[in-house]
């Protein structure tokens, strides 16, 4: 069972990113990254590029990050489609929740908490992912890649969760994995319980979280 994190308080609302917290996919994103940053940039990336560059943002965040200038909306499209349809390929038939999901999902349901998704990915890469995990009707207040102007680490999409929720930031409870969506969630106010699924915990700390997790067994009980 993984230990429960103490926190400061019983939070209102429960905000969770979905790759790497929902399901442990991120071995396929970053295979597909490291595949066409080869293929389309000519660039060979390290274990350093993906865990600092490429974990936890949009599509044309991580391009400007990997090569330093600001692509065009066409780059961007060109590049994205050729990378996700290669994400896909890869998980198509992997994907499996993260151990706990469901029985903590149900349990905010009995308790009548309210919770969203906040996430980088696109329209086509979320209704996959939560197709494939069964999961498509448990989330469906989701902030997602296109529907904010700056994607995290900024606070922009976990504030706009907590918004979807009818909350302010830090009455919510956020799930991440990556450093760039710890430091999104913190800085838009939220308390961040993280999990260890891409990142150590020296990282997940260092960014903000408040605490991290191997996973969600035991939560069910931690709200009842």
């Amino acid at each position: 069972m993984t230990p429960i994190p103490a926190l400061p308080y019983r939070p209102s609302g429960v905000l969770f990113d979905m790759d790497g917290v929902l399901t442990g996919n991120n071995q396929f994103h970053r295979q597909a990254w490291q595949e066409v940053a080869l293929s389309h940039l000519n660039m060979t990336l390290s274990e350093h590029d993906l865990d600092t560059k490429v974990d936890g943002g949009r599509n044309p965040e991580i391009m400007q990050r990997l090569t330093g200038r600001v692509p065009t909306p066409e780059e961007t499209e060109a590049f994205a489609h050729i990378k996700e349809a290669r994400y896909r390929e890869l998980a198509r038939g992997e994907l499996r929740e993260v151990a706990g999901l469901s029985a903590y999902l149900d349990a905010l349901d009995r308790r009548g908490l309210p919770y969203a998704l906040v996430t980088s990915a696109d329209q086509v890469n979320v209704d996959f992912g939560l197709s494939a995990l069964g999961l498509s009707h448990r989330f469906v207040l989701r902030i997602l890649g296109h529907d904010v102007q700056q994607g995290k680490p900024h606070p922009e999409p976990f504030l706009r969760g907590a918004a979807l929720l009818g909350l302010e930031g830090r009455a919510c409870l956020a799930h991440e994995d990556a450093v760039n969506g710890v430091k999104s969630a913190v800085d838009a106010g939220c308390t961040v319980v993280a999990l260890s699924t891409t990142q150590t915990r020296e990282a997940l700390l260092a960014a903000g979280a408040r605490s991290v997790a191997a996973d969600f067994t035991g939560w069910a009980s931690w709200l009842e």
